[in-house]
């Protein structure tokens, strides 16, 4: 077995966004709740410096809860590939724990064993994205990911890992700066074969190590 190992960029390319659920966001409303916010916290929401922060907040928001479409991958015909292992990592996103609402930084590396064609590169970066931008656990964006390629692939030979930085974690409750959070999820030759999965995990843990 052969492996190839990327480093994949998000691809920042226009596309149509499409808002979480389809529901449209009312930034006018989510600015009046921030400042309602401010007050109860005994802030001045029209001081100078807070004059214009819940109306950030608001933007923000709409942009983090309207990810980028992730529905459609490009494919490329590779009929001469056999039995070859491809793994892509260095994809670090953003999300909410949505028990807290504080965010959450995710590494994630993806692996896939392909059969007659490849799937685009910056794909990966852009599923990556799609199921972070919005309010999420670990275990939950890591089964996404996987299940997203799956269907992408067409078989259930892949495998994707993800290592997380919960700041819900490190900034309250135990507060361990530390603390890192790994989920796995392994189907079909991934599952099935030890070799190729300890191929995968070992490959997975070297990227983050360099990182």
């Amino acid at each position: 077995m052969t492996t190839s190992v990327a480093s994949s960029e998000p691809d920042l390319s226009p596309v149509p966004v499409t808002g979480l659920g389809g529901a449209a966001i009312d930034t006018g409303r989510v600015a009046d709740l921030v400042g309602q916010l401010l007050i109860v916290l005994g802030e001045d929401p029209t001081r100078e410096g807070l004059a214009d922060t819940p109306a950030r907040v608001a933007a923000w928001w709409k942009e983090f809860l309207s990810p980028d479409d992730a529905a459609t991958a490009t494919c490329f015909t590779e009929s001469q590939l056999s039995d070859q292992l491809v793994i892509v990592g260095g994809m670090s996103v953003w999300s909410l724990c949505e028990h807290h609402m504080l965010p959450i930084n995710l590494q994630v590396t993806a692996g896939y064993v392909p059969s007659g064609e490849v799937v685009g590169l910056s794909k990966f970066g852009r599923v990556a994205q799609h199921y972070a931008g919005r309010l999420q656990v670990q275990e939950r964006f890591t089964r996404q990911f996987a299940e997203h390629l799956s269907g992408v692939i067409g078989r259930e030979d892949v495998a994707v890992a993800v290592r997380g930085v919960h700041l819900c974690m490190s900034m309250r409750g135990v507060q361990m700066e530390t603390a890192r959070t790994t989920t796995t999820h392994t189907g079909g030759r991934f599952r099935s074969d030890p070799v190729l999965n300890q191929q995968f995990i070992t490959l997975a843990a070297a990227q983050w190590n360099a990182a």
